[in-house]
């Protein structure tokens, strides 16, 4: 929003500049491109820098569509992803290769059950089977549409629609998760109180505040994936390191 609403600023302070049509709109990308590269992900800098010039060349290809209009092409967007889903975690799939190196701290045998709370498309849920392809992956995701894509996605998976919260974890074996810093206590609560001990709970880019993670994983450059033992308060610094298979 600071991204498009900037660039939408310096596009009408250019225009009562008297700048022309031309320089007005490549003041305005700029300024929209350069505080969308402050964002973290490509997603989200894609998503900043592209609003201004996206919705600029909207307006200016149907100048006569009235306002309800914009309204209407929003509603698509709130079915697929309502507002209960938002306010757990925005869309941002897990990279493919985010979970590298996941397999060699956690030992899963096979048949042990998986659970992607807040699947998605079910980016997560690959990235899981490729680790354990013996394991049982299951996901749950708020948004049909996106919970009926994943399903087919992901046919190895049993995904279903509902909230990842309504559900109980007991049985899971290994939980994970991608939300957002606001839903780690709520996560790590829930997880203690139905977990086994000695289950794990994985989540990727956000750790949970004042507990000590078990390890943390992650490609170079990448997304971090922290990485908890349920009942267990964390190791020591020796023991942040995965280890070598």
């Amino acid at each position: 929003m600071a991204a498009w609403l900037l660039a939408w600023g310096a596009f009408a302070a250019s225009a009562a500049a008297g700048a022309g049509a031309g320089p007005a709109f490549a003041a305005a990308v700029v300024v929209g491109a350069a505080v969308a590269a402050t964002a973290q992900g490509r997603w989200r800098r894609l998503l900043a820098g592209a609003g201004f010039p996206l919705s600029a060349l909207a307006l200016g290809a149907l100048p006569g569509m009235p306002g309800w209009a914009w309204l209407a092409a929003a509603v698509p967007l709130a079915l697929a992803y309502p507002m209960k889903a938002w306010r757990d975690a925005p869309f941002f799939p897990t990279p493919a290769d985010a979970l590298q190196g996941l397999d060699g701290v956690v030992a899963l045998p096979p048949g042990a059950r998986v659970l992607d709370a807040g699947c998605g498309l079910g980016h997560g849920l690959a990235a899981l089977h490729r680790l354990w392809p013996a394991a049982r992956c299951e996901g749950v995701e708020w948004s049909a549409p996106l919970a009926w894509l994943a399903a087919r996605r992901c046919r190895f998976a049993r995904v279903r629609r509902g909230d990842m919260w309504a559900g109980s974890w007991a049985g899971v074996d290994l939980l994970y998760v991608f939300q957002r810093p606001e839903s780690m206590d709520r996560v790590a609560a829930r997880a203690d109180a139905e977990m086994a001990p000695g289950s794990w709970l994985v989540s990727l880019e956000f750790p949970i505040a004042g507990r000590e993670a078990l390890a943390r994983v992650g490609v170079p450059g990448g997304r971090p994936v922290w990485v908890y033992r349920v009942g267990q308060s964390g190791n020591s610094s020796s023991n942040l390191r995965p280890r070598r298979r």
